[in-house]
């Protein structure tokens, strides 16, 4: 195992944070800024708002299931040469979709190989921040920058889509996403791999196709909620059974004394599990609780789509205000208490934004509560994904990120298949109220979790100055 003296020294972690953060910012604004170009799209490429849908969720499935194959290559190949692969695939498929004649090379650029190439960059993105940043503090800092350009990305999305493509057209938002990937890889050009990569790191195949057909049935079935119950459980019951063959084949493996794509004791860390549980909720709510303001702002109260991304304005403040400040709150507090903290803080939001849009009609209404669920977000994304991640050495970095990614990404699908199966039934007060109980009811899952994470101890000053995983670990 590489030790802290023989990584790179922190200030290379700083020079590469920037890029791995801006990484994760154009990730997170490609699943959220669609949300808004749906019309335009299909008015353009004459399609349907059903075939622009077709492209975002294949989108997600493709990313989805690429995620854990993705995180296991990362070994193989090395680090950095994923992450450049992925930023290099990504943009083509940016160029290719602003230039899209119709609704299949759209398809082909912005579902299937940006899909792909967020599969292969965003692991890389979270092994080479915990392998580059040591101690609780400086890794919390370190995460806390990526995550809250992530959130801002989702948050703020809608509001730039809006923007660009009310003043230029929509295209110009893929421009964009190539703009951001050319300037991510000219500064990621000189970045050295802490870990040296193992070309003869056996890959399994077969443990790819079946996690990846395992996760496509079952985001598929849950993206099917809204349209037809007994495909959405015929969908839900095959992935159940190909995931179940998937487990399978990893035990045999393990039993011949092979290496599998997904080693079984990733799953035998309490904690390690209990986190992957708040960020599959945390990411829920994030997503639910867009779609569902989003689509009732859009839809009932007949706001634009620049008008809605601005509503969202006290959301992106509050992740970027708390996200940001995550270096300082994890020298005072324990990584258990932000991770609560956030969830209640962000479950009372919701309850708020229930309670005050019910009562008013101003978009101010939206304001408080929007800044809570950024608030208790941004606290509690950060100390999760780093309770996950120290909770393994260096060497399986690689497994447990893509593992960690498609947890999150399942999170997302399923925060807005819950949000979309509920509006769809019937869009008004009535619906947007049933969307938030359940979106809140969500967050006491989160909550709950959270409240079973170990009592660590807030980090202290030795601890940061001692750096190392052993720190880290110890928070955790």
């Amino acid at each position: 195992m590489t030790t802290a003296a023989a990584r790179p020294a922190r200030a290379d972690g700083r020079r590469v944070l920037a890029p791995l953060a801006l990484a994760q910012f154009i990730c997170s604004f490609a699943g959220s800024s669609m949300n808004v170009m749906i019309n335009d799209i299909s008015a353009d490429l004459d399609t349907s708002v059903q075939g622009v849908q077709v492209a975002i969720t294949v989108f997600l499935l493709v990313m989805a299931a690429l995620m854990i194959p993705g995180g296991k290559l990362t070994d193989r190949w090395g680090r950095k040469r994923c992450l450049m692969l992925g930023l290099a695939v990504y943009g083509v498929g940016a160029v290719l979709s602003a230039a899209a004649p119709g609704l299949g090379v759209l398809i082909l650029g912005n579902s299937v190989l940006e899909g792909v190439g967020t599969a292969l960059l965003i692991p890389p993105v979270y092994i080479l921040t915990t392998l580059l940043f040591t101690g609780t503090a400086a890794r919390a800092r370190a995460f806390g920058t990526i995550m809250a350009l992530g959130g801002i990305g989702a948050a703020a999305g809608p509001l730039i889509g809006g923007l660009l493509t009310t003043a230029i057209d929509w295209r110009a938002n893929f421009g964009f996403q190539a703009v951001v990937v050319a300037a991510i890889l000219f500064l990621t050009r000189t970045l050295e791999d802490p870990l040296p990569a193992d070309p003869d790191r056996p890959f399994d195949l077969v443990g790819a196709v079946l996690s990846a057909g395992g996760l496509v049935l079952l985001v598929t079935g849950i993206l099917a909620a809204d349209n037809n119950a007994w495909l959405m459980i015929a969908l839900l019951a095959a992935g159940a059974v190909v995931l179940a063959g998937f487990f399978h084949w990893i035990r045999r493996l393990e039993r011949a004394g092979r290496e599998p794509l997904l080693a079984t004791s990733l799953f035998h860390n309490r904690v390690s599990n209990l986190g992957l549980v708040t960020q599959n909720a945390q990411w829920l709510v994030l997503m639910g609780v867009s779609f569902t303001v989003g689509a009732y702002l859009q839809v009932v109260r007949g706001y634009s789509a620049i008008a809605t991304g601005g509503v969202f304005t006290a959301a992106t403040l509050g992740l970027l205000v708390s996200s940001l400040a995550a270096e300082r709150l994890a020298k005072r507090r324990a990584q258990r208490t932000l991770i609560v903290t956030g969830f209640a803080t962000t479950t009372a939001g919701i309850v708020l934004l229930l309670l005050l849009v019910r009562s008013f009609d101003g978009a101010w209404a939206f304001t408080p509560g929007l800044l809570l669920i950024g608030l208790g977000l941004g606290l509690m994304l950060t100390p999760s994904v780093n309770v996950v991640q120290s909770a393994f050495p260096d060497s399986r970095q690689g497994e447990i990120s893509g593992l960690s990614r498609s947890i999150s990404n399942l999170g997302s699908s399923l925060g807005t298949a819950v949000a979309g199966t509920i509006l769809v039934s019937e869009l008004t007060r009535n619906g947007y109220a049933a969307a938030m109980i359940a979106l809140a009811g969500f967050g006491v899952v989160g909550l709950g979790a959270a409240l079973f994470l170990p009592h660590d101890r807030p980090p202290t000053a030795q601890d940061a100055a001692a750096g190392g995983g052993a720190g880290a670990r110890a928070g955790a």
